[in-house]
């Protein structure tokens, strides 16, 4: 599955400066407006959409509308859902960029990922089409994307397929820990603090089910929709997490893609479970330094199983 693109990406690191919209009403939901309502899209959820709309198309606030009204079940704020996205100029109708439509990207409804379209997930039902219009403050700050072609004043609009959606968080049956092992306290949120002891690491690999699910067995060369909070043991200090981003991953379990110890520790877990893993550096990145980790660490992964894509 690909990456999310150009756009999308420098709109992942502009949420501070996008407002909170005032125009929404419950359930996360906004209005269909004049802007919305002006863009026609044809062809299968999925697949890359015809797109016809005059110009410009200039929001005042965000409006949505829905193409598709899709049949399964409707996402709750926090959920993760698959999706295939296409932004658009309001200014000149062309399409500036798009998650490829390759099988589709994780985005966590109410977000600010992305916003307005995170936001306009919330209360959408898989197997929906959404046109969702946001103003140029919103989408991109009010800020130019020249490699993009958007002007600062540009108002940006997002056609969402929404194709699947999974856990918001694991919610299998709590399991006792095991001496020795680091301790795990979640807050309400299933966010983990660790507390990992001071002793030495192990030398092999460590799984403990902290929840057991009752989903889907995870399968090597599954692509897993996750949240996890990665630590290293010999400081206690975290250096990833995708709760901190609000927003879940999704990882192909296979080799090349992730660390050797990730794969064994989750292939055979359940979806729904929330497991601990203790990765020794042979399974892990060696002798070699990654990022802000030192080489020769062994990690500690705290991981929610939220669902399979595909």
């Amino acid at each position: 599955m690909r990456k999310i693109s150009a756009l999308i990406a420098v709109a992942l690191v502009v949420p501070t400066l996008a407002a909170c919209t005032s125009a929404s009403t419950e359930c996360g939901v906004f209005p269909s407006g004049d802007a919305s309502s002006v863009v026609k899209v044809t062809g299968k959820l999925g697949s890359e959409p015809t797109i016809d709309t005059p110009t410009p198309v200039i929001a005042k606030s965000t409006e949505v509308s829905t193409v598709i009204d899709g049949e399964g079940p409707k996402l709750v704020d926090g959920q993760p859902a698959l999706v295939e996205i296409s932004i658009v100029s309001g200014a000149t109708g062309e399409i500036v960029d798009s998650t490829g439509y390759e099988g589709g990207v994780i985005l966590t409804t109410g977000s600010e990922a992305l916003p307005p379209a995170t936001e306009a997930l919330e209360c959408a039902s898989v197997g929906s089409r959404l046109v969702v219009v946001g103003t140029a403050e919103e989408t991109h700050g009010g800020q130019a994307i020249p490699d993009a072609g958007v002007g600062a004043d540009d108002s940006l609009i997002f056609i969402v397929d929404v194709l699947d959606a999974f856990l918001p968080k694991a919610d299998g049956t709590t399991k006792p820990g095991k001496n020795g092992d680091p301790t795990v306290v979640l807050a309400p949120d299933g966010r983990p603090g660790v507390t990992i002891p001071a002793t030495e690491a192990p030398d092999d690999l460590v799984v403990s089910v902290l929840k057991e699910g009752d989903g889907e067995t995870v399968e090597e060369g599954d692509k897993v929709v996750l949240n996890y909070s990665g630590f290293t043991w010999a400081d206690n200090e975290q250096f990833d997490s995708s709760w901190d981003r609000n927003q879940a991953a999704i990882f192909e379990l296979s080799d090349g893609t992730v660390i050797e110890g990730f794969i064994d520790g989750l292939v055979g877990q359940k979806v729904g479970s929330q497991v601990l893993l203790v990765i020794p550096p042979a399974l892990g990145y060696g002798d070699q330094a990654s990022a802000s980790i030192p080489a020769g660490s062994t990690l500690v992964f705290v991981v929610d199983i939220l669902g399979i894509a595909g």
